[in-house]
């Protein structure tokens, strides 16, 4: 078990909506609720065990995550940037939705790569259910984000830690719905104590400086999905509404309909820059010497798709 406090305690909780913080006519109505309901003071206030704690209150957004933009994740970016560069904060939390949550995770671990926590939390039953499983998240995530020794992106669901980089959620409706694919849970959290399992992840992010103020500017990159009878005009229809890159999202270890093949090998050869990765959730794109379209290894096609934006960007 890990135990000991960070001697620096004040936590920062950015809300962003999700179904952590929606509601239902009824308590038993898990599906039918609506997100982004209630304030990120009000779901602080909802847990006894927090009201001791030196905690500060955000909210940056309040959306449904399946909606989520670039304008949301500018702003999380830079209110998680400016609260972990505060000496006397510890870390810092961010309720989110279940949706798009691996997604945020993985483009937070890009940009920030921060030396203090960042973790990210949601639910998969709204606040109002008669089991929320939002509620012992949150102090789960306070409590990993108030840990000492505790860095890096991470996000913290149905009692396990997991590293930012490598989260995925794998079940639509189940509470205990995401995990860390090959990579395996960092932590868990057994009465209210860490067992940490792996070591914390390694700072590594590009830095701000990379993320253009207007999103709209952001370079466009979409996931083409290879399966039967897959047509190479999906591939050509962007192009021609100014993708600039293409992650496939392949069979197998990486590989592509004929068709949709072709029509890629045509786009980079105009120069779209496009990254195979896979449908399949565990394992990684195996490069090879006469590859064609580069693999995007161990990456998932959303997670691609980020690092194929971020390195855009990157070039200008």
């Amino acid at each position: 078990m890990q135990s000991g406090l960070n001697p620096v305690h004040k936590i920062v909780i950015l809300g962003t909506g999700g179904t952590i913080a929606g509601t239902a006519a009824r308590a038993d109505d898990h599906t039918g609720y609506a997100a982004a309901q209630i304030g990120v003071a009000q779901l602080v206030a909802a847990v006894p065990s927090l009201a001791d704690l030196p905690l500060e209150c955000e909210q940056v957004a309040q959306l449904d995550s399946k909606d989520m933009g670039f304008g949301v994740w500018l702003a999380l970016a830079k209110r998680a940037a400016h609260h972990l560069a505060r000496p006397e904060v510890a870390g810092v939390v961010v309720t989110h939705g279940t949706d798009t949550l691996e997604e945020t995770a993985y483009f937070l671990h890009r940009v920030l790569g921060p030396a203090k926590p960042l973790v990210l939390t949601a639910a998969m039953r709204p606040a109002t259910a008669l089991q929320a499983d939002g509620p012992q998240n949150l102090l789960d995530a306070v409590t990993v984000a108030r840990s000492a020794g505790v860095r890096g992106v991470l996000a913290v669901l149905a009692g396990e830690v997991h590293a930012g980089a490598a989260l995925r959620k794998r079940h639509t409706y189940r509470i205990e719905a995401f995990d860390s694919g090959d990579a395996g849970v960092l932590a868990r959290i057994e009465e209210g104590q860490i067992r940490s399992l792996r070591p914390w992840p390694d700072s590594a992010g590009l830095g701000l400086a990379v993320l253009p103020d207007d999103p709209a500017a952001w370079p466009p990159v979409e996931i083409v999905t290879s399966h039967a009878g897959a047509r190479g005009a999906v591939v050509r229809a962007l192009c021609a509404a100014g993708a600039r890159g293409l992650v496939a999202a392949c069979t197998g270890n990486g590989t592509l309909h004929a068709e949709l093949d072709a029509a890629l090998r045509e786009a980079q050869r105009e120069g779209v820059v496009v990254l195979r990765s896979s449908r399949c959730l565990d394992g990684r794109v195996t490069a090879r010497a006469d590859d064609v379209l580069p693999s995007a290894g161990a990456l998932t096609p959303v997670q691609a798709r980020i690092e194929l934006m971020l390195r855009l960007m990157g070039e200008g």
